[in-house]
C-alpha cells in the first residue's frame, strides 16, 4: 500500500514565470500564476504530471557532469523526432550539454535556469 501520491514536481529557479514559459513551449498545456508575489507558477500539462517552479533567491544551477557537484534531478522528456526538438528548445533557450553523439537514442541539455533535461527518443 502507498502512503502518499506525486503532487507535482518543483523547480526552483530565479524567475518562475520565464522557467514556466520556457517549460509551456517545450511541453504545450497552460501556465497558472500563483501568488501575486510571483514566487510560484503552476505549470499544467495536457495528460502528464504539472510541474511547479518556485523562487529560489541565491539560486545556483546544478552542473552537468560533475561528479563533485550532483544534478540532484533531471526531465527525461519523449519526443517522435530528436533533431526537430532539439532546433526547438534550442530556439527556447536552452543549452546542449551533451549533444555529440548523434547514435544515442537522448540528448543533454540545461533549461534557461541550468537545470539538466534529457529529450529522449520515443
Amino acid at each position: 500500500m502507498a502512503y502518499a501520491k506525486l503532487g507535482v514536481v518543483v523547480l526552483d529557479c530565479p524567475d518562475p514565470h520565464a522557467l514556466a514559459d520556457f517549460y509551456a513551449e517545450v511541453l504545450g498545456g497552460t501556465v497558472e500564476p500563483g501568488p501575486a508575489d510571483a514566487t510560484w507558477v503552476d505549470l499544467k500539462v495536457p495528460g502528464g504530471q504539472a510541474l511547479a517552479f518556485q523562487a529560489a533567491p541565491g539560486y545556483v544551477p546544478p552542473r552537468w557532469p560533475a561528479p563533485d557537484q550532483s544534478q540532484q534531478l533531471h526531465l527525461d522528456l519523449v519526443v517522435t523526432d530528436l533533431d526537430a526538438a532539439e532546433q526547438g528548445v534550442l530556439a527556447l533557450g536552452a543549452t546542449p550539454l551533451d549533444t555529440d553523439d548523434r547514435s544515442r537514442s537522448f540528448r543533454v541539455y540545461a533549461d534557461p535556469a541550468g537545470h539538466p533535461f534529457c529529450l529522449c527518443a520515443g
